[in-house]
């Protein structure tokens, strides 16, 4: 630890660090939902896409492509919630660099949304393009 760094009081080590940090993920998870209609929107989608990619007859490949291309749009919306979150604390007047945070944090979203339409595209192609 850096001397210039303050001590924390309390700072649990081990598996006590993993435990606490799952509950700290799983409160993460539930403010998310409560209060991030988008992050319920996808969850929504989350729901209906990760069982359908189990039905679907692609290679294994593309399946956790399929999978982990659903749980990256989660990811990232949590981070755009987060990078909102932050900026909304430190002020809720107009500032352009506040702006460009938001937008980027938006951006992020839409890339991985673009990333999942490309993902499950080259799925559906894979399916289609099987000779019967």
């Amino acid at each position: 630890m850096n001397s210039s760094e303050p001590e924390k009081p309390f700072q649990a080590s081990g598996l006590t660090r993993i435990w606490n940090a799952c509950f700290y993920s799983l409160d993460g998870l539930k403010a998310a939902f409560q209060s991030e209609a988008a992050f319920r929107q996808e969850a929504v989608l989350c729901c209906i896409l990760v069982p359908l990619a189990f039905f679907i007859p692609v290679s294994i490949s593309m399946r956790a492509l399929m999978i982990s291309s659903v749980l990256l749009v989660l990811i990232v919306e949590i981070l755009n919630s987060s990078i909102e979150a932050v900026v909304d604390r430190i002020s809720l007047e107009k500032h352009p660099l506040a702006k460009r945070a938001k937008d980027m944090g938006s951006a992020a979203v839409f890339l991985s949304m673009i990333h999942l339409t490309g993902v499950w595209g080259f799925g559906t192609y894979e399916l289609l393009s099987r000779t019967p």
